[in-house]
């Protein structure tokens, strides 16, 4: 079997996309009154995601040490590799690294610098290099490539959850908050940083699309747009990176995790342009 690739929830890929291409995710965490739900595995009750306390924690070392078992023997000795959001923005990374430790280098861990989407893009262009015969050491390169090279944007309609969970700077917090100022935020190194600030949402969402597009250019890419409740929102945005964009080689749309969702607030739409990947069957 070829080298299989392992991610966390964060990645918001679609469960039979994940399956279509061998990728296995190790579930996030919700902790609420003392329950603890894991990310699309148990049901979460309506409503939790807005209730006072609620928290959220990366994958558990156990869930990631018992992945990686299964994983290494499902691959018959060409071994794992594993892309995990950004090590400055969860614990998962870091959990990664200790369950990967025990497996003597058969498991080789990413860390895609990003989160949502981004993450995976990066673990499809994983597993679509693993998929066309590359070793353990190409398909770890082939992840770092697409990690360092993808654009990740958002549009948030508040700072308020991201505030309250530490994911931003403190310039972040002071400057998009400002006069109900509505931000775009990207990923620098792994950071959650403040890009571009504007009076309304739709003023940002319009901004972003334009990022995007000028990023793009007419090179072959990707696109990605992820969302937090507002599907709506979400399809225009594609509909209009679609017909802006001359060479989309993919796209995809998918709707935020649970505990993405809890960090962003309703309403959240994001982008993400990528480089590598090859058209998803």
């Amino acid at each position: 079997m070829p080298v299989v690739v392992v991610t966390d929830s964060s990645c918001c890929l679609p469960p039979k996309l994940a399956k279509r291409h061998g990728i296995r995710q190790v579930p996030l965490h919700i902790i609420a009154d003392g329950e603890d739900y894991r990310e699309n595995l148990d049901e979460i009750p309506a409503g939790i995601l807005k209730t006072p306390g609620v928290t959220t924690s990366g994958a558990t070392p156990a869930d990631l040490e018992k992945a990686f078992a299964k994983a290494i023997k499902d691959s018959k000795g060409d071994g794992v590799v594993a892309v995990h959001m950004s090590r400055k923005l969860s614990s998962t990374w870091s959990a990664a690294r200790v369950a990967a430790d025990k497996y003597d280098g058969a498991v080789r861990v990413v860390d895609s610098r990003s989160v949502g989407l981004a993450v995976g893009f990066t673990a499809l262009v994983a597993a679509q290099a693993a998929a066309k015969g590359a070793d353990r050491d190409r398909v770890y390169e082939a992840a770092v490539r697409e990690a360092a090279t993808i654009e990740s944007m958002i549009c948030v309609a508040d700072l308020d959850h991201l505030r309250s969970s530490g994911r931003i700077s403190a310039a972040g917090r002071m400057l998009g908050s400002a006069l109900s100022i509505k931000p775009i935020l990207h990923t620098v190194d792994g950071s959650l940083t403040l890009r571009e600030r504007h009076r309304t949402f739709s003023k940002a969402v319009a901004k972003m699309v334009d990022a995007a597009c000028e990023f793009s250019g007419a090179r072959p890419v990707s696109i990605g747009v992820q969302h937090s409740d507002a599907p709506e929102a979400a399809a225009q945005v594609m509909d209009e990176l679609t017909r802006r964009i001359p060479d989309v080689v993919t796209s995809l749309t998918a709707p935020l995790g649970p505990v993405l969702s809890m960090h962003v607030g309703d309403g959240a739409v994001g982008v993400m342009i990528g480089s590598t990947l090859t058209p998803l069957d």
